[in-house]
């Protein structure tokens, strides 16, 4: 049997490690892709002309299409959930090409060269050639949330129905036809670093959207043929399911601009800009294993919590070694090999980058173990709770900055990898609680507990 068929009211007996680990494994491969992608983009941008303004165009590009994309990106959990019949599929849908309408009019209006000026230079503080090489790249990038947006919530259908492997497959095709367009446009007279890069996002994740309708088709005629299961989903039903992790979302991932912000208003903040796309990258390859667990924790943890101690232990196991590997990088010469020979930094900007990466080695733990509580929150229907962790954790991080940066003139990259930490390990301690009761309150009858 396919491993990750959904478990709706299957004993914790089925939740063994092996069948975890399969479930996890297409998942992880399909965010360790993902997590490639910035890497990869920088170290195409750093040997092309002017290095150091293109990589900081570049981050502040990406990180306002993230921003503008941050609603959209749990509707992969939401299909996950809430898809069960035809009626909860259409609806499901409905509401995702809404979201998709809306964000990307968000995308045009930040075009508006009165709201691009007011951001780049009375918020961001950007210099003149960073804002100028920024502004393309994030016309470019235009596409990008709303075919985010379409292609997690095929991969939620199929994530549903058992299909996880599929997800890698798609991102594999987005993997090879970004690293297609970068290594065409590569060199070619005109083109910045930063508008290669965007446009290479841009096509990559077109291609995954359009591959993972296609390898859903079969799926969708399955629901479409399929009777009601339950009371009929209405668009209120998902909107208050939905708008706490809409709401998590935005604060989580606002937090890249804000940092952003913070780094135009900071000592050495040309150089802040330029490696924070380049650290963010690499911490981001490591925080990927933990990122596909919470798909794994809503899968298979049961209605009743049935599957809480194995997933719980994997969770344990699955942290401490992301934790242990980034450490290896972090702490050894391999640091200097990554950021100069692959990453193609110069030594002054390699030697810059490594105090924010030791500093952020325990950011991948604190993920794996945010990603299993959320899931037992989603899984529970108490998304609330989410919402608040996430404004406890980017509360701590604007804190942190004000005081690291505007109190203690700090740089800019390090205050804003301690602040990253204290924030995530705020979140972290106040989901215990409501992970704690909910799991009183659906604790499985003795004789099916592992």
């Amino acid at each position: 049997m396919y491993p990750g068929r959904p478990m709706e009211h299957s004993g914790a007996a089925e939740v063994t490690p092996r069948r975890i680990f399969a479930y996890w494994l297409p998942l992880a491969a399909a965010w360790l892709m993902m997590a490639a992608e910035g890497p990869f983009l920088a170290a195409v941008i750093a040997r092309l002309a002017d290095p150091t303004h293109n990589l900081a165009a570049y981050g502040v590009a990406v990180s306002l299409a993230i921003l503008v994309e941050s609603p959209i990106i749990m509707v992969m959990s939401a299909a996950n959930a809430l898809v069960r019949d035809r009626s909860s599929y259409r609806a499901m849908r409905n509401f995702t090409h809404t979201l998709n309408a809306a964000i990307t009019l968000l995308m045009l209006i930040a075009l508006v060269p009165p709201v691009f000026g007011f951001v780049s230079s009375r918020m961001l503080g950007l210099p003149d050639e960073v804002a100028r090489l920024a502004y393309t790249a994030v016309a470019i990038l235009v596409p990008w949330p709303g075919a985010i947006g379409f292609r997690r919530f095929y991969q939620g259908v199929l994530v549903r129905r058992g299909l996880a492997r599929r997800v890698a497959y798609g991102t594999v095709i987005r993997l090879g036809a970004m690293a297609a367009t970068a290594l065409a446009l590569f060199g070619r007279p005109g083109l910045e670093g930063a508008w290669i890069g965007a446009a290479a996002l841009s096509m990559g994740v077109t291609l995954e959207a359009l591959a993972a309708r296609a390898m859903a088709h079969r799926s969708i005629g399955e629901l479409e043929a399929s009777e009601l299961a339950g009371p009929p989903l209405g668009y209120r039903a998902i909107a208050s399911f939905y708008y706490p992790l809409a709401l998590t979302t935005i604060l989580a991932l606002g937090v890249q601009p804000m940092v952003t912000f913070f780094m135009g208003h900071a000592p050495s903040p040309v150089e802040s800009l330029a490696v924070l796309p380049v650290v963010g990258s690499l911490v981001f390859i490591f925080r990927a294993l933990g990122l596909a667990y919470q798909e794994v924790g809503v899968a298979l943890i049961g209605d009743n919590l049935e599957g809480f101690r194995q997933l719980r232990r994997f969770a344990r196991g699955l942290g401490a070694a992301a934790v242990l590997c980034l450490g290896v990088i972090a702490w050894t010469p391999l640091s200097t090999v990554w950021f100069q020979q692959v990453s193609g930094l110069s030594p002054e900007l390699a030697a810059f980058a490594i105090t924010p990466l030791r500093l952020l080695t325990v950011i991948p733990g604190l993920t794996v173990l945010l990603s299993f509580q959320r899931a037992i929150l989603v899984n529970c229907r108490a998304t609330s709770h989410v919402t608040w962790a996430t404004v406890i954790e980017v509360g701590g991080v604007v804190g942190i900055l004000c005081l690291g940066i505007f109190g203690l003139h700090g740089v800019g990259l390090v205050v804003a990898a301690i602040a990253m930490v204290v924030g995530a390990l705020g979140a972290n301690l106040y989901l215990m609680a409501p992970v704690r009761r909910l799991r009183r309150l659906r604790r499985p009858p003795a004789a099916s507990r592992v």
